[in-house]
């Protein structure tokens, strides 16, 4: 999992700098003595934020990767990469957090991430239950399989290489556009806080929710800097 993380940063480091961030009080997450969380924090430059969450029990290691975007007319990406001794999961969600999903550039975008799709359809599906963020998603895969299968490296790895590449195609959004971003951004990590979600709702569980809203401000999503 170490690897798999160490590449993932590898990838996103070869389009553009990442600025470490200090995620301060959120550096390390218990959840009720059960399962410690360590936080990484990052700046992408000319993109937004990074958030890597790593956590290891007996038997069971999960690596969450977040990148929200401010500067570009990127979906918000999500990945859940989760190992234990019989399984292995991924969970790769794509938000569309933008002002209009039918402009050329970002059509172009879905076309890549749905090629995502196609490469990774011969994996076992999760079976979900759909939540109230699920149109915000145009793009979500839900993969599972044997805890030995690189096939899922593979995914995770391809995910933000394809992600990276189209962010790197695309103009810096002017200050107005910025602006109507992270009011989106910021109605659907709102929503998380008040609507809960299966992650969210652990958090606030543990954190309380004016903690977890603060988690997600500052380092999760990383909004706060960009208010």
């Amino acid at each position: 999992m170490n690897i798999t993380q160490d590449e993932g940063i590898r990838i996103i480091s070869g389009f553009t700098q990442l600025a470490p961030v200090d995620a301060g009080e959120f550096s390390q997450i218990d959840i009720q003595g059960m399962m410690k969380f360590n936080t990484s924090q990052y700046d992408i430059n000319g993109l937004g934020n990074l958030s890597v969450m790593t956590s290891g029990m007996a038997g069971m290691h999960m690596l969450s990767v977040v990148i929200t975007p401010f500067e570009k007319n990127m979906p918000l990406l999500s990945i859940d990469y989760i190992i234990n001794k019989e399984y292995v999961k991924a969970i790769v969600e794509f938000y569309d957090l933008v002002a209009d999903k039918n402009t050329a550039e970002y059509s172009g975008v879905l076309d890549a991430v749905k090629g995502l799709e196609s490469r990774y359809s011969g994996l076992e599906d999760i079976v979900t239950e759909r939540t109230w963020h699920n149109d915000l998603m145009t793009v979500s895969l839900h993969k599972t399989g044997k805890t030995a299968d690189e096939q899922f490296e593979k995914l995770f790895c391809d995910t933000l290489r394809c992600y990276m590449e189209m962010a790197s195609e695309l103009p810096v959004l002017s200050a107005d556009e910025k602006a109507e971003k992270l009011a989106l951004t910021l109605e659907y990590t709102d929503s998380l806080i008040s609507k809960g979600g299966v992650s969210t709702d652990v958090f606030k569980k543990v954190l309380g929710e004016e903690k977890t809203k603060k988690f997600f401000g500052k380092v999760f999503f990383g909004t706060e800097s960009r208010k």
